[in-house]
């Protein structure tokens, strides 16, 4: 007992929370002393809630570390904290109520209390005009739920919560609201909560009439999810022909300028037919979950027509809805005309209205809505009273929605904007250029004879099907090539066999021929035959016989090569250049799509000055530093002469007599001027 007399136990806490934890049933005596002290404390907080007390804090922290060591006589104590907290979180020392939720933390960590209840009072917390308290509850409440769901979907919880969220949605306070919407975001974003549930929840803050909880749906739905970008370049031996057999294929006869440049067209159509063969990544999965995207469309841009917040706002409202619209391919004809109002040259931010322009663009809609919003771009933008650069974006914009929908554009017009392939500015005669080669792969036929270039079977197969028509086929295009090949290599080993029967004394040679040679004979009879008999061969190799990988290669090889030979036709003249981007059509548009220069604008002189005195290096690195110990006081006559005017010195006693000096009165004034700069530099 004098021991722990000299300890002073009962008014040094830390000193008897160490002991309690290691020997829990030796000190019940002291706990039960200071159980009994903060029982009486809570009644006189009771009496008087607004006032600090920092005994009470340091005895509430107390029995939160032990409450584990004594689970039977502490068992109403986190209910009490709650209560506490719930009626006078209000009016509670910020002191205090951090104490409080720190002690309800600590007690749900060491799972003495159900994560339900809990966190149901923390977002009531929100409320308080406290920041320090609300970015602790936050960082609680998604920790915690990380924790729940870390094993598995624990789905009860998750549904109580996500209920709960949607009712805090909608406050009356903005500040709980918003950390509310916070909260879903990060545990959507950390793939705890990426149901559809969460989503659609969600979407409900669009509408809200508070600008930071609007702005912060809006962001959530136009950010891109993390997804693995980096194998996406990564060819498999298995999905088709490679680089390799493209380049072993134009190797093996004479080299030529020919065969080269057909190497290198080879190599693009590879490259294009990768892209159009790889699975579709969704890289806005929350706009895939949205339950009724007409609906949200509908409502949305019922909000944008009647809006009244600032332009930034608004424009985040249209990029969703052009990407809705985009991406679900949905029906929402006003919005059409609604955009129209902002295409002018001199609007703000007038790229990223054509860009969200040429989101909505589609197959299914009709294609006298879409062509009046060409025509629209077409007559503010891509006339000659326009800069280079405006025209540039206007037939960009153009060729990316002709290329969503095909229907867009009219003959006429297209007719119209290919002139633009000879314009003196190289910006607009490139981007003329790359609206060409869109139409010489999906219509030649809408072009000029002289425009649509040499003509490859690929490009007499091309057609664009009238609106709401579907290309469906019954059998694999390229199938045929299968049949053909199969038959060769039956009768060269059939005779291979004959030879080997009729000659059993010894070796034969049997000639097989490459197959690259294989290759190019079956491309041979297959242009040869007629494009009825092809599809015909096509769907009986279909049904007839299971595909393998090998098979599919050969298949990708004969389309490829659909794309590079010329079809069977007389003589074209030379063709325009393609454009080196062939950048696959994805769910979204980058303003680099739409801002496209092939050449760098000149900068003006500004500009120019700038860069060049920033690529400057500052003098004062090569000037002797003076070292006067006071840098204020003057300098001496000698200094002063050097500094001084030419015209000033040029007559001086010194100036005259300097160049009739000896040769030695030259070597002692050189001698004396190195042993100076010496000592100067040391």
């Amino acid at each position: 007992m004098s021991a722990r007399n000299n300890n002073k136990l009962p008014g040094n806490l830390p000193q008897l929370q160490n002991l309690i934890k290691r020997d829990p049933q030796s000190y019940t005596e002291e706990f039960l002393q200071q159980y009994n002290h903060y029982l009486s404390n809570v009644r006189i907080f009771k009496l008087q809630p607004d006032k600090p007390s920092k005994e009470l804090s340091e005895l509430v922290m107390f029995l939160a570390q032990v409450a584990h060591c004594y689970p039977e006589e502490l068992s109403n104590f986190a209910q009490e904290l709650k209560e506490l907290l719930f009626s006078h979180h209000t009016i509670l020392n910020s002191d205090l109520r951090m104490t409080f939720c720190k002690a309800l933390i600590l007690l749900r960590n060491k799972s003495l209390l159900n994560p339900t209840s809990l966190l149901e009072l923390f977002f009531e917390l929100l409320r308080c005009q406290d920041k320090l308290l609300r970015k602790t509850l936050y960082l609680h409440i998604v920790t915690d739920i990380k924790n729940i769901n870390a094993k598995h979907k624990n789905n009860k919880v998750n549904t109580v919560l996500q209920n709960f969220m949607y009712t805090m949605l909608r406050d009356s306070n903005p500040i709980a609201a918003k950390m509310s919407l916070d909260v879903m975001i990060e545990l959507y974003k950390r793939n705890i909560w990426n149901d559809a549930k969460t989503v659609n929840v969600i979407t409900t803050a669009c509408f809200s009439k508070v600008a930071k909880i609007l702005v912060g749906a809006l962001k959530f739905f136009l950010g891109k999810d993390i997804d693995e970008k980096n194998d996406s370049d990564v060819d498999s031996e298995d999905e088709g022909p490679t680089v390799r057999d493209l380049t072993v294929k134009f190797s093996t006869g004479k080299k030529s300028s020919k065969n080269r440049k057909k190497l290198e067209k080879a190599l693009k159509v590879l490259k294009k037919h990768k892209k159009k063969g790889k699975a579709e990544v969704f890289n806005f999965s929350a706009i895939h979950l949205i339950h009724d995207p007409q609906g949200f469309a509908e409502k949305l841009f019922k909000e944008l027509e009647g809006s009244k917040e600032r332009f930034e706002v608004k424009m985040m409202m249209m990029d969703l809805i052009s990407r809705l619209i985009g991406i679900h391919e949905l029906f929402l004809f006003n919005f059409y005309p609604f955009i129209q109002r902002f295409l002018q040259p001199h609007q703000r931010e007038v790229t990223k209205i054509l860009l969200f322009a040429a989101q909505a663009a589609h197959q299914l809609v009709p294609p006298e809505i879409v062509q009046t919003l060409v025509m629209t771009i077409a007559n503010n933008f891509v006339t000659d009273r326009n800069s280079g650069e405006v025209m540039t974006v206007g037939i960009n914009t153009i060729k990316e929605v002709s290329a969503r929908c095909p229907l867009a554009i009219t003959e006429d017009l297209l007719q119209d904007l290919s002139q633009y392939k000879t314009h003196k500015d190289k910006n607009v005669m490139m981007s003329a250029r790359c609206l060409i080669q869109l139409f010489r792969t999906m219509n030649p036929q809408m072009l000029l004879k002289k425009d649509r270039g040499k003509p490859t079977e690929a490009s007499m197969e091309a057609r664009i099907h009238e609106y709401g028509a579907l290309d469906s086929k019954d059998y694999i295009p390229g199938a045929e090539v299968l049949e053909e090949e199969r038959e060769e290599k039956d009768d060269g080993w059939e005779s291979a066999s004959i030879d080997e029967d009729d000659d059993d004394e010894g070796w034969i040679d049997v000639h097989h021929s490459s197959d690259e040679e294989q290759q190019k004979e079956v491309m041979e009879k297959m242009k040869s035959m007629p494009t009825e008999e092809r599809k015909a061969k096509a769907a009986i190799v279909s049904a007839s016989r299971l595909l393998t990988q090998e098979d599919f290669k050969k298949i990708r090889l004969a389309q490829i090569a659909k794309e590079i030979d010329p079809a069977a036709s007389k003589n074209q003249k030379r063709k325009i250049e393609e454009s080196s981007d062939d950048e696959s059509k994805g769910e979204l548009l980058s303003l680099r799509n739409i801002e496209r220069l092939h050449k760098k604008p000149k900068s003006d002189k500004e500009t120019r000055l700038a860069t060049a005195m920033a690529g400057k290096t500052e003098r004062s690195e090569f000037v002797r530093k003076r070292t006067k110990l006071n840098p204020f006081a003057s300098t001496t006559n000698q200094d002063k002469k050097k500094n001084k005017n030419f015209m000033m010195m040029r007559y001086s006693r010194n100036v005259r007599s300097k160049g009739k000096r000896s040769f030695r009165e030259k070597q002692i004034a050189l001698r004396d001027a190195l042993l100076k700069r010496k000592k100067q530099l040391k």
